[in-house]
């Protein structure tokens, strides 16, 4: 007799819409507070803590739902899905974020990144006028990043979380 097997793909699509939701939430948060283009690393850190614990907790629920069995691949793949769907919601939220809600985001990126560049005091003003200039001209090359990132992200947590939480069926 077949059993129902849980499908990885719907996993990740759920478990990547609630980690999208909650990153577009915290992003609201912070663009609310005008921390939006903030460098602090506690965004970053908070970010990621944030995706580990959903991808953690999607690749518990599927081995539940798959009668406490778990394979390598599988949590992969989990890790993998739900670290694109998250992805994809966050690059439309980076688009609406920087043509709707803040047209100027990527100037004011820019010029954040520019202070910090004089404070450091390392480059030259030549260097630093160009690090500005080429920030605002390519800042579209954050899209894929963001998606390349969240990918990589969530192979990584599902490799870490499926080398926990594997279970291999029994061969009888």
């Amino acid at each position: 007799m077949e059993e129902n097997q849980p499908k990885t793909g719907k996993f990740s699509l759920n478990y990547g819409l609630i980690l999208g939701v909650i990153g577009v939430v915290f992003g609201i948060m912070l663009y609310s507070m005008d921390a939006h283009y903030s460098q602090d690393p506690s965004n970053t850190v908070i970010t990621i803590l944030i995706m580990v614990g959903v991808i953690i907790w999607g690749i518990f629920n599927f081995r539940k739902a798959n009668q406490g069995f778990l394979t390598l691949s599988e949590a992969l793949k989990l890790g993998a899905g739900i670290g694109l769907v998250a992805a994809i919601i966050t690059v439309i939220y980076t688009l609406f974020l920087s043509n709707v809600l803040d047209p100027d985001f990527a100037v004011k990126i820019a010029e954040t990144t520019k202070a910090a560049s004089e404070a450091g005091g390392q480059l030259s003003d030549a260097q630093i006028q160009q690090q500005y200039d080429g920030t605002i001209n390519y800042f579209w090359i954050t899209y894929p990043f963001i998606l390349i990132f969240n990918i990589i992200a969530g192979l990584i947590i599902g490799l870490i979380g499926g080398l926990i939480l594997k279970k291999a069926k029994p061969d009888y």
